[in-house]
């Protein structure tokens, strides 16, 4: 079995933290997103996933590179590189790793995460990730018959078709098949609303006569902003809070540590109070701060801050001030 991330996107809504790191290496709970979906979907899948083909801008590095490698060798995989720099749709983007859609496949994009309680089931033709939304407009949908079998699926419709979105997990029995539906909109230049569309690849699919049904994750997780960021790492801290979460290498000085919270090796916490829902990059220094529910990566410098819902990216440095203050009745200050 082999599986396929599509992770060429520059991430423009989670600027300025995508200007040197691209999203889906931002991380969560002390990981990068795609190292924890992939282990995510490792966990749930019954057969050996033999390959990984991560999909990527050229500009992302080599050093990118070796980390996508390093991450789809723990699972047990080879990791391959592909690069995509135009961004035309999904089903031209997954065609860079054509090579790899043979038999079994998986295909998960890379800014989003889930809990899930189940063992993915390999015996069917297609299985698709859904979730109940409020507003299905901003999605892929899919809309089932009677028998639970996904019968149209429609990118972000503009009137109402399901509430069921789709949440970027999908598994396929027979992956060349769908490698040949997505080249006849390549070859045929069948596009909706500009692209490529994957879901238009998946609907010749079953109308092919490939059965698709849909599978259920307990919380679907996104990372599309840095709100949401920020609040997936919250409930990823909550799914993980029974781990060893604080490395032995980090040091905690008259400090204290409301859980969950992830600290990184050499961190040091000094005169604060941390928590809950804090996670702390390796080598990064906080001093006489308050910092709850946020997010701060590797190498930085906090001090005098109280802060909550934010994301600090490597080597920032941020200082509050000291204040003496006289403040009067009735008076706000924010």
């Amino acid at each position: 079995m082999n599986m396929i991330i599509p992770m060429a996107g520059l991430g423009k809504r989670l600027r300025p933290h995508t200007l040197s790191v691209p999203k889906p290496l931002l991380p969560i709970a002390g990981k990068p997103i795609v190292h924890r979906l992939v282990e995510d979907i490792a966990k749930v899948t019954p057969e050996k996933i033999d390959k990984i083909g991560f999909i990527i801008h050229p500009s992302f590095g080599k050093e990118v590179e070796e980390s996508l490698i390093a991450i789809a060798r723990e699972v047990g995989a080879e990791g391959k590189i592909y690069y995509q720099e135009t961004a035309l749709g999904i089903s031209h983007a997954l065609l860079f790793a054509k090579e790899l859609f043979t038999g079994k496949v998986i295909v998960a994009f890379a800014d989003t995460l889930f809990k899930a309680e189940f063992k993915l089931d390999t015996n069917k033709d297609g299985i698709i990730w859904v979730q109940r939304v409020d507003d299905p407009s901003q999605f892929g949908v899919v809309r089932l018959n009677d028998a639970g079998e996904i019968v149209e699926m429609v990118e972000k419709p503009s009137q109402p078709v399901s509430d069921l979105a789709i949440i970027g997990i999908y598994f396929f029995k027979d992956g060349a098949a769908l490698a040949r539906e997505m080249q006849y909109l390549i070859d045929n230049d069948i596009k909706d609303k500009g692209e490529y569309q994957f879901t238009s690849a998946l609907q010749r699919l079953s109308n092919a006569g490939a059965k698709l049904m849909t599978g259920q994750v307990t919380e679907w997780l996104d990372c599309g902003n840095k709100n949401v960021t920020v609040q997936t790492n919250q409930r990823y801290l909550e799914f993980i809070k029974d781990q060893k979460l604080v490395s032995d290498k980090a040091k905690v000085i008259n400090s204290v540590i409301i859980p969950p919270c992830y600290v990184g090796a050499g961190a040091v916490i000094e005169n604060s109070v941390i928590g809950p829902y804090v996670s702390v990059g390796e080598n990064t220094r906080i001093s006489d701060s308050r910092i709850q529910n946020s997010i701060l990566q590797k190498e930085g410098r906090v001090s005098k801050a109280l802060l909550e819902n934010s994301m600090f990216g490597n080597f920032a440095i941020f200082e509050g001030s000291s204040l003496d203050l006289s403040v009067g009745d009735f008076n706000t200050i924010a």
